[in-house]
């Protein structure tokens, strides 16, 4: 009888060790910060500081949703500069940052949901710009533009250029007009849809250097039980045609 009893015993410390999940607090929540990034994520009215329903975009809508079916609950804030959004998600548990272009470099510094989206990488020249150039290092002779701590100039600098950076990308489209700098490196098609509210147009792409899918960035405590609910409502939605049908709506 001991032995069938220390058996039962076993079993049940074996099924919560490998089989049963902690529950989630019934006060968890994440706390969701993000940026104008238009058309993925901004302002309703175009101010650097917005919250909840007052912050529109692919990714904010396609992330709403992803919580709401993984049962998570959240807040979101849109803030300003980006830097200091970056070094919060770092420091702070249950933070979480979007829409973050993944890289290699960024890899281990948070755990990851995602593609919410994709885009891609561009040098841009101001209307009727005669530059041209084939690569990276071609770019080096030149001034370019880029926005501080963003996934694009972490890899302008990763190749040893050194971009000059503006706390708001949308600085880099006066300053390329007005010939402060030569080049304009940035997402497509956010750079565009930026120079666009500014009355600008006819912005040239010199180069397409990299495609980037855009995630959800935790922190890196964030519990891998939120982690996992999370990426699974999202392929759900992706299945479902949810995340082709709200890109499409802005696009």
């Amino acid at each position: 009888m001991l032995k069938i009893l220390q058996k039962v015993l076993l079993g049940g410390l074996l099924l919560t060790a490998f089989g049963a999940r902690a529950e989630l607090p019934e006060d968890y929540k994440v706390v969701l910060l993000t940026e104008n990034f238009p058309p993925f994520n901004m302002a309703v009215d175009d101010k650097n500081f917005a919250r909840e329903d007052g912050i529109d975009g692919i990714s904010a809508d396609i992330v709403r949703e992803m919580f709401k079916r993984a049962g998570i609950g959240y807040t979101m804030s849109l803030r300003f500069p980006w830097d200091r959004l970056y070094r919060l998600t770092l420091d702070k548990a249950n933070y979480g940052l979007f829409s973050t272009t993944f890289t290699d470099e960024r890899k281990p510094q948070f755990k990851w949901v995602g593609p919410l989206a994709k885009s891609g990488w561009v040098l841009l020249a101001a209307p009727g710009s005669t530059i041209t150039v084939a690569t990276l290092k071609d770019a080096a002779q030149y001034n370019v533009g880029a926005y501080k701590n963003d996934a694009v100039s972490q890899h302008l600098e990763g190749q040893g250029l050194k971009p000059v950076n503006a706390l708001r990308d949308q600085e880099n489209v006066d300053k390329l007009v007005k010939g402060k700098i030569d080049l304009w490196a940035t997402t497509d098609p956010v750079g565009r849809y930026l120079a666009k509210q500014q009355g600008v147009s006819g912005l040239t792409t010199v180069l397409r250097f990299n495609e980037a899918e855009l995630y959800l960035a935790l922190n890196k405590d964030t519990p891998d039980e939120v982690v996992e609910r999370l990426q699974k409502a999202l392929d759900e939605l992706r299945t479902e045609g949810f995340v082709d049908d709200m890109t499409n709506s802005y696009l």
